[in-house]
């Protein structure tokens, strides 16, 4: 897990997303953010807190408050912790063009080893949440 990928897409003296670097943070409450993005065509960013990054999922369709509802997550480049906090309007002609905003976040616990499972394209976890009270199994 690392931040190379999401380094490469990114020109730092015109986007205002933060340049960020792999986190170090102990704890033990992982984090998680829900990002709305309304980029080329709306969709939502979901970030969970791994291996001292954000590993992250775009969502064509949104959340969903159904645990038992299944939606389409396509894997993207890791992102730094602090793009967790991350609110702003990212230019046009940049990767990612478009306003982005937090639609929730909160804290997460792996139900496994969440790095094993994400190997294995089958995370299950339980999100704590302002909009999610939610237990879901994440098909990477």
């Amino acid at each position: 897990m690392d931040l190379q990928k999401y380094h490469r897409k990114r020109n730092f003296h015109t986007t205002p997303e933060p340049r960020g670097k792999k986190s170090g943070r102990k704890g033990k409450s992982l984090y998680f953010v829900v990002q709305k993005h309304a980029a080329r065509r709306l969709h939502y960013d979901f970030r969970l807190e791994m291996g001292g990054v954000l590993a992250s999922w775009a969502v064509p369709k949104g959340p969903s408050m159904d645990p038992k509802e299944r939606r389409l997550a396509v894997q993207v480049e890791d992102h730094p912790v602090d793009y967790g906090d991350f609110e702003g309007v990212i230019p046009a002609g940049q990767y990612g063009a478009g306003q982005v905003i937090v639609w929730d976040r909160g804290t997460w616990r792996p139900e496994k080893n969440p790095l094993e499972g994400l190997r294995r394209g089958r995370l299950k976890f339980r999100l704590e949440g302002k909009n999610s009270r939610a237990t879901g199994t994440w098909c990477a």
